[in-house]
């Protein structure tokens, strides 16, 4: 009888503290240098870490045990616990990064350094570089295929995305798109790959067999300027449903129909919303949004903004625990 308690008891623990840590989400805090968690069930903040200089970009490992952080004024990625956010060890960078991407089995960290118009790529096990990879001037989105085998990165101020064959390292074609390139993501099946372009206003789909676009998204709201309207972050759904886009400045969340390019509707969100990510069950999406310092919640079936939850000065990056 005492046995069946305990393993009930244990049993119990076991599936809070997963439950637990499948809600968690974590925020960069570009100008207060820090990294915020929100519980996302209890909608609220759970704990607020001291980082590095200008954090931004943030990503996690498959397993869900370590938190990466581009601190891009001190030039380093940090890696921490998951658990309590404590620095494990520092990986190097090239100056200024901004955004970073795993390869599929996280043994490969590739890093788009802003300031020396470079892409770093960073070997986990050895904590070295293996090599830099030259691209435009101010890289920034970094997207991957499933296999890992074709690497987009996309240069600001070039105005151009890289595609980067991962087993060379080189270059193997430049695809032009619209004014100051933010954000490129592959679609679910690796068939297309979206591009954001804060000043052109636009999201160019490309063909990543052909390297050709194959469609310009473009966005009007009533009663907003167009110069406002600046694509940045932009998640898909794994259903092929939906692809959510952050239109900066507009403080809107533009819902796509991801099959026919359509516009669905635009939520409502904080001001200068900037970066997305979905849970592991999309059923809900954040969003951060830097001037209001507050993370949208919303409800994905719903498409209904539910809450906003205030954390620190001009939260940039957002990554949920993947298990």
């Amino acid at each position: 009888m005492m046995r069946n308690f305990i393993f009930l008891i244990a049993f119990c623990l076991t599936n809070s503290l997963s439950s637990v840590k499948a809600n968690l989400a974590y925020i960069t805090n570009e100008k207060d240098n820090t990294v915020s968690v929100i519980d996302i069930k209890k909608k609220k903040v759970v704990n607020t870490v001291k980082v590095g200089q200008r954090p931004r970009g943030i990503i996690m490992s498959n397993d869900g045990k370590l938190v990466l952080i581009c601190a891009s004024d001190d030039d380093r990625v940090e890696v921490r616990e998951a658990e309590t956010l404590k620095l494990k060890y520092l990986l190097p960078s090239g100056p200024d990064p901004e955004l970073f991407i795993f390869s599929p089995k996280n043994d490969v960290l590739y890093i788009a350094n802003e300031d020396d118009a470079m892409v770093t790529v960073v070997d986990m096990k050895d904590k070295m570089i293996i090599d830099d990879i030259p691209v435009g001037v101010e890289p920034e989105g970094m997207g991957l295929t499933n296999n890992g085998k074709i690497l987009v990165n996309t240069s600001e101020t070039t105005n151009m995305a890289h595609f980067i064959d991962t087993e060379t390292l080189e270059i193997v074609e430049n695809v032009l798109v619209d004014a100051r390139p933010r954000v490129a993501m592959f679609t679910p099946d690796d068939g297309e790959v979206w591009v954001s372009a804060e000043i052109g206003g636009t999201v160019k789909v490309i063909n990543p067999n052909s390297k050709e676009v194959t469609h310009t998204i473009g966005f009007e709201i009533p009663g907003v300027n167009e110069e406002s309207i600046q694509p940045v972050g932009v998640r898909h759904t794994k259903d092929g449903k939906y692809t959510f886009v952050a239109l900066g400045p507009a403080n809107r969340i533009a819902v796509v129909d991801q099959k026919t390019k359509e516009l669905i509707k635009y939520l409502l969100v904080g001001q200068r919303v900037w970066q997305l990510a979905l849970t592991p069950d999309e059923k809900t999406l954040l969003s951060t949004n830097g001037v209001s310092n507050d993370v949208s919640i919303i409800n994905v079936k719903k498409l209904k903004v539910e809450k906003s939850v205030k954390v620190g000065r001009f939260p940039w990056g957002v990554v949920i625990s993947p298990n």
